[in-house]
Order: C-alpha cells, then structure tokens, then sequence
C-alpha cells in the first residue's frame, strides 16, 4: 500500500464532533467550505484514528443516519457515541442519535431514540454537554423557539414575525438518562447561571460541570462558572486570582487531572483567530498560560479530546475567522502533553523514532512487546510523513501568494 493511502487522514472540517473511546479517537460530521460554499460531511462516515499506530481509517456507517450536520454534540457513554443537535440546509435540530462503538465486526450502526420519556430541547446548535452519572446534560447553544416557547432562558436575536419563529441563545439545562430514556429538566436550586449563550464548551471535575466563555449577545465572554450536578446550584462567575484568557468562543475545555483545566485556541472578541493553551487550576482559582505552544497554528470550532496517558488531541477546526474568511478548514491533529509520558511510552517512541538504527535487534524482543514496537514504528512514519505533507502544502501555498502579490 503506497504511503499516501497508509498514512491518509480524515477530511478537513469544523463543527464536528470527536470522541475517544479505549485505543481510539472517533470523528464524525462537521463542514467545509468548497468555492465559498458550505459543505456539510457526508452522515455515513466515521474516521477512526489509532492512538498507537497513529493510523487514520475510515468506516461506512448503516442505519437511521442522522444529517449531515455541524454544531451537533457528541459525548461518549459506555461505548457508545451520542449525537444531539446541530444544523443543516434544512435549519436546527433537537434528534437524539446513538452508535456503539465497540463493535466486534467492525459495523457502525446508527440509532435515532425515539421511544423516550419526557420533553427535549428546542432545536439548537453549538451546545455543550457534561457527561455524569450515565446522563447527558445539555447547556446552551443557539437555536429557534415558537413565540408559545419564549422563556427567561432565551435572549432573542432575530424573528420571523410572520411565522411566530423566534432566533437566539439558551441558558437552559436539560437532562438525558441514556439507562431510562429519559429527557427532564432539573429543578435549579440557587446561584446566578450564565448568560443564554453559544459556541461555548462545557467539562466536569467531580461532581461539578464547568462552562467557559462563549458568545453573549454581540460579544463573547471569558467568564467561568459551574454547576453541581448533584445539589443543581450554579456558583455564579467565579472569581479569578490573577490573569484571565482572552473572551472567546469556538474554543475547547477540556479536564486533564482531578484539580485541571486545559482550555484551548478559540475566536477572540475581536475576530482573531487564538492559538494560546492555559490551564486553569479550580483548587487556586488560577489560570496559567502555556508558552511553549505554537503561535502559528491557531484553532477554532475544533475538538479537543483526552488520550490514554494525558495527552489532549486537537483535531480539525478553522485557523480563519469564520465569520470572514471561511477557507482555513485544517484536519491535523495536534497533541499537547499535560506531563511526562510513561517509562514504557517514551522507550517505545525512541525505538519508534530510530528504527532504522535498531532494526537489527528490533526481531529479537518478545512478541508481545514487538506488537507495541511495530506500531510505534508506524506511528513515527506517519507523523513524519504527514509533517513533510504539510511543509509541502505551506511551501506550494506561501509560492501562490507571492506570484499572485507580484
């Protein structure tokens, strides 16, 4: 098999969704923009990226398939990757989908859950979840309400007077029990909630859901609050000890130990893309900014998901401001380290990244052990490959705009 089809990725995109589930990270939906036009990515694929060989594959999927979509929310229960929300040609959607993920012959089968109890949401897009107790539940995101629908938890942005249709952002919590099948919403006990809001991301620690940032209205925030989701009391704007990240939205939170936050890249406030990283410890109530990151690949509508041993794996998004320049769909994938890798990781990447030099003794170690070997060693060809890829495309573009500038 010829290098470009081993070492092949899955297709640039914002506004999907990604999920990781034991040895690999799983990639559904989202859009690109081809020609100035809006191209949602087709609703039969799922990529599967093996975080040990670093192999990209792709899977055909069968059943009720939800649409092609962006903005839904994706979150992992059990194996099985569910799917709420989004938008399409056709306008917003409240259909709840499931796929189990741990097949055994390798057959993706898409479910819509339609025999539930209780009241979903309102259609919406650019929502987050918080995955707890086997519930997913839902905050946020903008989407439409009839004028019978209009609540306190809805800022209105737009309206279709004629149709009674109303546009704008949520602040609501809504509650589904994957084991009931059940939506409901919780009765909220005290505090101050956030803002009605979109494109702001949600993580948990313990038992509290935290929510950063996000877009309010005509502007975005940088604001942390969280929600216990065992007692339903909001802790109202937490204050922050020191320097806080920018205002954003299109950015991903993302829990990397018991006390740890790992926020990363976003749209600013004032429309520039942001490739910074921070951590933000809830314990001191402290961000720390990241330096070591790299300043010319910035990230928005992206996901950001935790690895085996740490590490978050950002993939896809924009390095564009969306909402003017809609060209910069990316589809690399990003790791950050949180900390130290494992003695047996780092021996395996050094004998991955020298194989050449080892390939003599490589044969002579045990079975079990030459399996982990082999993969890292597929996984140092691809990760070179791909960058020598990228280098070429950068070289190819950056010549296309000096010919077009002269």
């Amino acid at each position: 098999m010829a290098d470009s089809q081993l070492f092949c990725v899955a297709e640039e995109r914002s506004g999907h969704c990604a999920v990781v589930d034991g040895n690999f990270l799983y990639v559904w939906g989202g859009y690109v923009s081809i020609e100035d036009n809006e191209v949602y990515l087709p609703n039969d694929e799922i990529w599967t990226y093996d975080i040990d060989s670093g192999l990209w594959r792709m899977h055909l999927m069968e059943g009720e398939l939800p649409a092609s979509m962006s903005g839904s929310c994706g979150a992992c229960i059990n194996g099985k990757l569910y799917i709420f929300g989004g938008y399409d040609d056709k306008g917003y959607s409240n259909r709840l989908y499931f796929v189990n993920l741990r097949t055994r012959d390798g057959t993706y089968i898409w479910e819509k859950i339609t025999n539930f109890e209780g009241q979903p949401p309102t259609p919406r897009d650019k929502l987050s979840c918080w995955v707890y107790k086997d519930r997913l539940i839902y905050f946020g995101g903008y989407g439409c309400r009839r004028h019978s629908e209009l609540q306190d938890c809805f800022d209105v942005h737009d309206a279709s007077w004629e149709e009674q249709i109303f546009w704008g952002w949520h602040n609501d919590v809504h509650i589904f029990d994957t084991k009931t099948q059940t939506w409901f919403q919780p009765e909220i006990k005290g505090g101050v909630p956030p803002q009605p809001r979109a494109a702001h991301t949600c993580a948990v620690l313990g038992n509290k859901g935290y929510i950063f940032g996000g877009r309010v209205l005509q502007t975005r925030m940088n604001d942390l609050h969280y929600l216990n989701l065992d007692t339903w009391t909001w802790s109202g704007r937490i204050t922050i000890n020191g320097e806080s990240p920018k205002h954003r939205s299109w950015h991903t939170l993302t829990p990397i130990a018991d006390d740890k936050l790992f926020l990363c890249g976003g749209l600013s406030a004032d429309n520039i893309p942001l490739s910074d990283g921070w951590i933000h410890n809830v314990t001191t109530n402290c961000w720390k900014q990241l330096t070591h990151l790299p300043k010319t690949r910035p990230r928005l509508w992206h996901t950001a998901c935790l690895g085996k041993e740490n590490e978050i794996m950002v993939f896809g998004g924009s390095k564009d401001d969306l909402l003017a320049l809609d060209t910069g769909h990316c589809n690399d994938l990003l790791i950050f380290q949180t900390q130290p890798y494992s003695l047996l990781r780092s021996c395996l990447d050094c004998i991955g990244k020298n194989s050449i030099m080892l390939e003599s003794q490589i044969s002579l170690l045990p079975p079990k052990l030459l399996q982990q070997v082999l993969k890292k060693i597929t996984f140092w060809a691809a990760v070179n490959h791909r960058e020598e890829q990228r280098v070429q495309k950068e070289e190819t573009e950056n010549k296309y705009q000096w010919i077009s500038s002269n």
